[in-house]
């Protein structure tokens, strides 16, 4: 069961980048296929199964965010992750703020990424 939402939820993660950089490129595009129902509605489920199923995991694993660092890492770049694609995509002020935002979305969802795999908030393995 743990394999299969953890499966889950690194799929979640990669539709949930995926529809974001597309949503970020129809956005800077000015095309109105960015206000579709349906590409709006695939990135909110997207979403929803990661932070779902990284809920559920937290639960089988017994730990949580502010009690074991790693987590705390993780939910604080989820965050930062969503601010970041709420100004990309609907409240940045200009083209330069929105750019701003989808640029640095992207990276931090790379450092999640990174982070999740090293474990290592620098992202430095094996330097000690």
């Amino acid at each position: 069961m743990h394999q299969v939402l953890l499966s889950t939820h690194a799929l979640a993660a990669v539709v949930s980048l995926g529809l974001f950089i597309a949503r970020g490129i129809l956005m800077f595009r000015g095309s109105a296929a960015l206000e579709n129902k349906v590409l709006r509605v695939a990135s909110q489920v997207a979403d929803t199964v990661l932070l779902l199923t990284a809920v559920v995991l937290m639960v089988m694993i017994a730990q949580y965010p502010f009690v074991d660092g790693w987590l705390t890492v993780k939910l604080l770049g989820l965050i930062a992750y969503i601010v970041l694609g709420v100004i990309a995509l609907r409240r940045g002020r200009t083209r330069q703020i929105r750019m701003a935002a989808f640029i640095g979305g992207i990276a931090v969802f790379g450092y999640l990424y990174l982070y999740s795999i090293t474990r290592e908030p620098l992202l430095i393995v094996g330097l000690g």
